[in-house]
């Protein structure tokens, strides 16, 4: 389980002691002082193998490279399929987050409140097309004693007999960034080194390191600091031109079928935080709790505006802005912000014509684009909770999830706050058709990354 007290039991220690646990205080904890020598990179790694058809043991109970036998409980696996009999990925999400927490701690030990700070890219590397061990694992891949480290962390179908895991049986691969606070400032405190050692220790520590380097990079870009660029303006300028002339001749009633307006896309939902979603700190949510309300408002948001069953291809790199206390309303709102044609493989696209751009389209403009009947659907998910008592409002994050549909469709902006929100979307979408690219030049087979339209039995 992901806390070791009862809620009462927390509660009235809590009021016993008249304090707010939501609230920082000006001193540190009186801790025993905490051992920062370097450690390897080896004694993070955390392993745990699950049984889809069977019983789902606790994470924190569970000890490095231990294989649980489960037994069969139909019962149980309804914790992970949807109505379908498909594998709820917000659930797998929520599996990933809570192992990070556990990897994080073996790394900082217990005198320190570890916090997820952010979830870099998700994707699904190989679909699963049938129900199989599963086996989670991850290790601190990054951290130079700072308050941060980055955690690696893979799902894979369970090998056989020890057998080591193979590249076809990776179902997805990932990183969350957690960051450890004292447990009363909850002012960030320094953590221990990693100590590399091995040719494959370097070249994870190095790609932790290039992703770090990257997300600074990538903050630059942000459109509160970068304003459209002149490609971008032209776009913009194309796109409301095209409305002014549909409008000018009183065509109201021609908008073409496979174009929808941004904000008629928009979805809202909101919830009271319960303690039975609290981290082991207690008095603030889970975020694999969030990540799961966020996929499935994403997931009923691009089905709802596209009339069609969507599949998940990624999520796009994530930060938890502010931590949700136990007791307050959460506030999620999903919008369609950009929809476009997936890119071409690099076998398909070595022979063939770059597409242009069709002003107005929603597409991206970019040549690693060709007309297909798929499209690929952008959704945005803004978070953001509310104190009940004192009314404040604060942001607590923004996710970006991608899915695929097997139709034509095109998102359009109206206002100027949804024509950014496009260009921040369209932005994304370059990054990840370069990428998606690379990746396939890099791994020969073009296996990179999942594209959305093998069979699966996830959701």
């Amino acid at each position: 389980m992901r806390v070791k007290t009862p809620w009462i039991e927390a509660l009235r220690k809590q009021r016993k002691q008249g304090s707010d646990p939501i609230t920082t205080s000006d001193t540190s904890a009186k801790a025993p002082e905490r051992d920062l020598r370097p450690k390897k990179m080896s004694e993070s790694y955390h392993r745990v193998v699950r049984n889809l058809t069977g019983k789902i043991p606790c994470l924190t109970e569970l000890t490095p490279t231990l294989i649980i036998p489960l037994a069969q409980d139909p019962w149980l696996l309804d914790n992970y399929l949807n109505a379908n009999g498909h594998i709820r990925l917000g659930t797998i999400f929520m599996d990933l987050d809570a192992l990070s927490g556990v990897i994080a701690y073996k790394h900082t030990g217990e005198t320190v409140t570890t916090v997820t700070a952010a979830v870099d890219r998700i994707t699904i590397n190989h679909p699963l097309k049938e129900l199989c061990d599963l086996e989670l694992s991850g290790q601190v891949t990054f951290a130079t004693g700072r308050s941060s480290m980055e955690i690696s962390l893979q799902v894979a179908k369970a090998p056989k007999n020890d057998e080591k895991t193979r590249k076809e049986d990776i179902l997805m691969t990932c990183a969350f960034t957690m960051v450890s606070l004292d447990p009363s400032s909850k002012k960030p405190v320094s953590i221990s080194p990693l100590q590399v050692e091995t040719t494959e220790e370097k070249r994870l520590f190095a790609l932790g390191e290039k992703n770090y380097n990257a997300k600074k990079e990538l903050a630059k870009t942000n459109l509160r600091k970068q304003a459209p660029n002149d490609l971008e303006s032209d776009l913009i300028h194309a796109m409301w031109l095209k409305e002014l002339d549909r409008r000018s001749h009183n065509r109201s009633t021609q908008q073409a079928t496979n174009t929808v307006y941004m904000d008629k896309s928009r979805l809202h939902t909101t919830q009271i935080m319960q303690p039975q979603y609290r981290n082991r700190h207690n008095f603030m949510i889970f975020g694999g709790f969030l990540l799961k309300q966020t996929f499935e408002l994403a997931f009923c948001c691009a089905a709802s505006f596209t009339r069609s069953r969507p599949t998940f291809l990624s999520l796009d790199p994530s930060t938890f802005a502010n931590p949700v206390p136990v007791g307050s309303v959460l506030y999620l709102t999903a919008v369609a912000a950009y929809a476009d044609h997936p890119p071409a493989s690099v076998e398909n696209n070595t022979n063939q014509p770059p597409n242009g751009h069709e002003h107005g389209s929603g597409g991206s403009g970019s040549d690693l684009h060709t007309k297909s009947k798929y499209t690929r659907v952008q959704i945005r998910i803004d978070s953001r909770v509310r104190n009940i008592e004192h009314g404040e409002a604060k942001p607590t994050g923004q996710f970006n999830y991608t899915f695929l549909v097997e139709k034509d469709i095109k998102v359009v902006p109206r206002t100027y706050s949804e024509f950014m929100i496009w260009i921040d979307a369209r932005r994304r979408a370059e990054r990840v058709s370069a990428s998606m690219i690379c990746a396939e030049n890099a791994d020969g087979a073009g296996h990179a990354q999942d594209d959305g339209k093998r069979d699966r039995i996830t959701e």
